[in-house]
């Protein structure tokens, strides 16, 4: 199957067509074949994780020739190595459990058919970006998935908030995607006008790339990466994103959209770490920052879906600190996004059963759901000890590599910054799992537990957030050696140092975050802050800068002047032209009509009227011709007689 894994892209993106145009005379609406195909691909995505896994490690490129360009050549193939398998069976578990659930989540939606053909075409375009041995193959891929979300978060478009939150996202990845672009063409360019993935990195490795070349390759692709990842200062379109349905929220956020910059970043590892120092110096400083602001947010949100996306946020920064290490954090960073797709996809989904079950996003609207949704709180609670960083659970595991791996290499900075966003999640997710869950209902609705449907792939996700961790955990025989990123595998020792500050400041914060919300309280305790709670609650004015200090001027005194220079200016002159044009037109049909056709006209009319005169005498009557001709000698020969 490793040598045929361009069929695992193929299966979503043909079911994408046969939804299209079939979904609907389809029992299940679409929903079955979307099913179907994404089930398909999964299996077929577990085969090649284990062909490949078992097999050293080594990566297996093939690839065909697509087309040409000059003398740039480019071809379209599969590269798989330990990265790609297991972005494969990341993105196919949670894109098919997301379709199972979607079942029940999106029952009755009239567009209900549309969504799964998205889903189809969603799951599809990323498969595409994870198998591609073609930096232009891989853009395709990474266009598409932003296309299909724009589609997604604007799917119930007829509210401005979700057209809105849609349009915010395509805009803003689209700014990151100005410089990915140019950096694509940059290293494309610089590697002598190849685009294939594994021989631009053999090419770096063996020195034939300078780099300063590099360092400006490697700025423009993280360019692509903070917009797609949500990386400050471009994350503020993923929060906004939480406008579209909840398993969409699931699937962008988990495993497909936001991950895709960390996987360039990774893919591309080799492009960073022989650039300059400052190229991979950038990636960290970019990243803790991100962590930490995301980490605050998320502690003052009354939306659990944006407690979440912020989580998200603050998460992907986690994965993006580790490959800013270099070589040394790129198994740690992979493995933090192989389990935080996990446990993050189970938080969403659960966040999605309590919103259909009481019918609001709010957590002020919430508690006491721990006695009507006993699953949803089981499953929920998982998740939320996964991505607090408790053992044993999965992200205990990649949390640590990562912190770990920040200390012995002496990236001191980025080690306390870890920490603390350690901190700040096992404290955000203490106060969702108190606000939604315990003491009293404050909602008006009556919640009642999700259909199984939707509870079942809770459940599976919460066993897989259990157990995955040990897939890649350090000190654990067979399995801290399983799974390959690249030629071998860079794992950092445990270190029961490090282990033991980051439970310590995770049970702190969880006491904490008990002791302040055990007790609901309709004022938060943490406005008790007071000018730094809305600091933080007002997003550090970043919306305001960017609304008033780019899309207003923008959007009112730019775009009048373009408007009236449009109007005035360029309108006037075309319509100037236009008015000559048709007073030339009317001044030519003038001439053409009364001169031109008046003189044709006038010699028919005076051919016509001799015509009819000569008719009289050319009439062919004998009698007639003799009358004429001897009126005619009599007539001659009294003029002639007279002279």
């Amino acid at each position: 199957m490793i040598e045929n894994a361009w069929i695992i892209p193929l299966i979503p993106l043909a079911s994408f067509f046969l939804i299209t145009f079939f979904g609907k005379r389809e029992p299940a609406r679409g929903a079955g074949i979307g099913i179907l195909s994404t089930g398909t691909a999964f299996l077929l995505g577990l085969i090649t994780f284990f062909e490949q896994v078992g097999g050293e490690g080594e990566a297996v490129v093939r690839s065909w020739r697509w087309f040409e360009i000059g003398g740039l050549h480019l071809e379209i193939g599969t590269n798989i190595d330990g990265l790609a398998a297991v972005m494969l069976v990341v993105v196919t578990t949670v894109s098919l459990l997301v379709h199972i659930y979607s079942l029940g989540y999106m029952r009755g939606d009239r567009r209900f058919t549309w969504f799964y053909a998205v889903l189809s075409l969603f799951t599809g375009a990323m498969l595409n970006l994870v198998v591609a041995s073609n930096l232009f193959q891989l853009l395709v891929g990474w266009e598409l998935v932003g296309v299909c979300s724009y589609l997604l978060i604007g799917h119930w478009w007829e509210e401005k908030e979700n057209s809105s939150a849609a349009m915010k996202a395509f805009i803003t990845t689209r700014i990151g995607d100005i410089p990915f672009t140019f950096g694509i063409i940059a290293l494309t360019i610089f590697a002598g006008f190849t685009a294939s993935i594994p021989e631009i990195s053999h090419m770096v490795e063996e020195g034939q790339i300078s780099s300063g070349l590099l360092t400006v390759a490697a700025l423009l692709l993280f360019g692509g990466a903070i917009g797609k990842s949500a990386q400050f200062p471009l994350h503020v379109w993923l929060p906004d994103a939480m406008a579209g349905p909840t398993p969409v929220s699931a699937l962008i956020h988990a495993a497909t959209m936001v991950v895709a910059g960390v996987y360039l970043v990774g893919r591309m590892l080799t492009v960073f770490v022989h650039a300059t120092p400052g190229a991979l110096t950038f990636v960290a400083v970019i990243a803790a920052i991100t962590m930490v602001i995301a980490a605050l947010l998320a502690a003052v949100q009354d939306d659990i879906k944006r407690v979440l996306a912020y989580s998200t946020v603050s998460q992907l920064a986690y994965m993006m600190a580790a490959l800013g290490l270099g070589e040394a954090g790129l198994t740690p960073g992979i493995f933090h996004m192989f389990t935080h797709a996990f446990f993050k996809a189970l938080l969403f989904l659960a966040a999605g059963s309590i919103i259909h079950a009481v019918h609001s996003n709010n957590m002020s609207e919430m508690g006491g759901l721990r006695r009507h949704l006993p699953w949803t709180y089981r499953t929920f609670l998982i998740g939320a000890i996964a991505l607090a960083g408790i053992p044993p659970l999965a992200g205990f595991w990649s949390k640590d590599e990562i912190i770990t791996a920040a200390y012995t290499t002496q990236n001191y900075g980025l080690w306390i910054a870890a920490l603390f966003t350690a901190a700040l999640t096992a404290f955000y997710m203490t106060r969702a799992v108190l606000l939604t869950f315990h003491g009293e209902y404050r909602g008006t609705a009556h919640p009642h537990e999700s259909p199984p449907v939707m509870v079942a792939p809770l459940a599976i996700l919460a066993g897989l957030s259990v157990v995955v961790g040990f897939v890649n955990a350090p000190g654990i025989g067979w399995f801290g050696d399983w799974v390959h990123f690249g030629e071998e595998a860079h794992h950092a020792a445990f270190s029961f140092f490090n282990a033991g500050i980051s439970l310590l400041v995770a049970g702190i914060s969880i006491l904490i975050g008990y002791r302040l919300y055990s007790t609901y309280r309709a004022r938060d305790p943490l406005r008790a802050f007071g000018p730094l709670y809305t600091f933080v609650e007002r997003k550090y004015f970043l919306d305001d800068i960017y609304m008033k200090g780019i899309i207003r001027p923008i959007q009112y005194p730019i775009a009048r002047v373009v408007n009236w220079t449009n109007t005035y200016i360029l309108d006037g002159t075309v319509n100037a032209f236009g008015w000559i044009a048709r007073k030339l037109g009317t001044a030519t049909e003038i001439v053409d009509r009364r001169v031109v056709d008046g003189a044709v006209n006038k010699v028919a009319v005076t051919a016509g009227w001799t015509g009819g005169l000569l008719r009289y005498i050319q009439s062919g009557n004998v009698q007639r011709y003799a009358i004429i001709l001897f009126a005619g000698v009599a007539i001659l020969a009294v003029v002639f007689t007279r002279v």
